[in-house]
């Protein structure tokens, strides 16, 4: 839990565009015609801050959205296209202190050398506030963007060649995730001496190759990027089933999973400390926050009005992955603090509204969690691992 006190949760918040809702950007203070500027990302992560909201994380895709789960759409009424995750983290983090900053990254089709190397390069930024959140892709017309491999169109989820297909890739993710960790360690702390009298930059005997030999990648490092400040910044992924709760329990400091009541939170909490004790990590940290989709306003009537307005906006109910709360803060405190009681140690929230919804989190649900107790009065940590009450890790190859 926090460092601050066992009974404080942690919030994050998740930006994607103008909105999770798929007519956002048809909302008043949406601006859409901002959406490709650094300044639109630049106040939303700062009202953010303003919540010492533990960090924000930014959608990414390689491919354009879509309202189909895997195949392209030909819609033109809801926003398409975005800027590059990491690339909106690193121009974000100078102009911010504590926040910490976590993009997205599809591992199927993106190198993890380079990812490694990305992301330790956003800690330097941000001096220790970088996390990164990984993502698969099944979709095959993401894949021809690539042309390094093709992947079969699966028609269900729940087929069984559908679940071969993310098995392998979520087996591939937790294999790239590895990299990008041994990556992080292949320099120790003290490997630049930097002594200009006798000539010394660096201590080559403190650069490790990994070596790293799998079914997915052969990798042999060391990195071109000296260990970030966290030493390891904080590793992310979502869940909604037991094949990705695996990856989480094998490989993430921090598991998104999205349950409907306190009782699913329960089960999935379990399932997930199961795997963690299968995957030989039992006694280390690891959070597990719920996700939830969240419409706020002064009254409920008024929450669940925007909600339909926006719906028949877009022609269709509004639907996702995660719970939808419609409602005011107080409200949404009662649940959190509710599904908080299945084992869940934080929430990232995912503004409807972005323009709207983000700075009713940072101005009413805060202050409404300070009042309970729940929610910290000021950051207690220069870095994202210290603000989540995690601990530098010590490099795997230094000798002890």
């Amino acid at each position: 839990m926090s460092s601050t006190s066992p009974s404080h949760l942690h919030l994050a918040v998740a930006l994607d565009g103008t909105g999770w809702h798929p007519a956002s950007w048809r909302e008043p203070g949406a601006r859409p015609r901002d959406l490709f500027t650094a300044g639109y990302w630049a106040d939303l992560v700062a009202e953010a801050e303003r919540g010492l909201i533990d960090f924000v994380t930014l959608e990414d895709g390689l491919g354009p959205q879509s309202s189909h789960v895997l195949d392209p759409d030909e819609r033109t009424d809801q926003v398409r296209g975005r800027l590059d995750a990491v690339l909106i983290a690193s121009r974000v983090a100078p102009l911010t202190r504590h926040i910490g900053l976590v993009p997205t990254v599809v591992a199927t089709h993106t190198e993890p050398f380079h990812i490694s190397k990305a992301i330790a390069t956003l800690d330097y930024v941000s001096t220790g506030r970088a996390g990164l959140r990984v993502q698969i892709s099944a979709r095959p017309h993401e894949a021809a963007h690539f042309g390094r491999r093709t992947l079969d169109r699966i028609e269900a989820y729940d087929s069984p060649a559908a679940q071969d297909l993310i098995t392998e890739l979520l087996d591939e993710a937790a294999d790239y995730v590895d990299v990008v960790r041994r990556l992080w360690d292949s320099w120790e702390d003290d490997a630049e001496i930097r002594d200009a009298a006798t000539g010394r930059f660096i201590d080559r005997d403190k650069l490790h190759y990994i070596d790293f030999e799998g079914r997915h990648f052969s990798v042999k490092g060391p990195s071109i990027t000296p260990r970030p400040p966290q030493g390891q910044p904080p590793v992310t992924a979502l869940a909604h089933q037991t094949v990705p709760y695996r990856l989480i329990a094998r490989q993430a400091d921090i598991g998104y999973v999205t349950p409907h009541d306190v009782d699913q939170a329960r089960a999935i909490v379990a399932e997930i400390r199961a795997e963690q004790h299968t995957a030989g990590r039992a006694g280390e940290p690891l959070h597990v926050f719920g996700d939830l989709v969240v419409f706020l306003d002064d009254s409920r009537a008024e929450a669940e009005a925007r909600r339909e307005r926006l719906d028949t906006l877009a022609g269709e109910p509004y639907t996702g992955d995660a719970r939808i709360f419609t409602g005011t803060a107080a409200e949404l405190a009662d649940v959190l603090e509710e599904l908080a009681g299945g084992g869940l140690t934080g929430f990232r929230l995912r503004p409807a509204v972005a323009g709207h919804d983000l700075p009713r989190i940072s101005r009413d649900l805060v202050p409404e969690l300070q009042r309970r107790g729940r929610f910290r009065d000021a950051y207690e940590a220069g870095t994202l691992r210290g603000l989540l009450g995690l601990a530098r890790p010590a490099n795997r190859y230094a000798a002890a």
